[in-house]
């Protein structure tokens, strides 16, 4: 997760993306969580739920957004620390879970918690989110 984009490898990447996502799809549709994956800015797919979850219409008209991840859907408050969890599951191969908020389409924000883990496919190594409203 960068505060920028990253331009590496774009076909290969979306391959990989297109792939793994494949792979996932059964968890992805039917986990009652909202669910994305992320390689970097270009590269990441999410759920319904997850699109629900910020007020978008589907899945692609979120990944369709162009602004860097951060920008368009954390809140400020929260950008560092799913940053930092990011790259220690990039660098150390921990997953964890912290507290986010994020963004909400309209207006708004949803306060969550999310379990970060990461996860290799063909040579690359992949961030998962499950995401958890916080009720209350």
């Amino acid at each position: 997760m960068s505060r920028g984009r990253m331009t590496v490898n774009m076909e290969h990447h979306e391959d990989l993306s297109d792939k793994l996502s494949e792979q996932l799809r059964e968890i992805f549709e039917y986990s009652e969580q909202p669910i994305y994956l992320y390689l970097d800015d270009n590269h990441w797919t999410c759920n319904e739920k997850f699109s629900d979850l910020l007020g978008y219409n589907s899945p692609n008209e979120v990944v369709g957004i162009k602004e860097p991840f951060l920008d368009a859907f954390v809140d400020e408050m929260s950008q560092e620390s799913l940053a930092t969890a990011y790259h220690n599951a990039m660098e150390r191969k921990v997953g964890s879970t912290i507290e986010v908020r994020w963004k909400i389409k309209v207006s708004g924000t949803v306060d969550t918690k999310v379990i970060l883990v990461p996860i290799s496919y063909s040579g690359h190594i992949f961030a998962l989110h499950f995401i958890s409203p916080v009720i209350g």
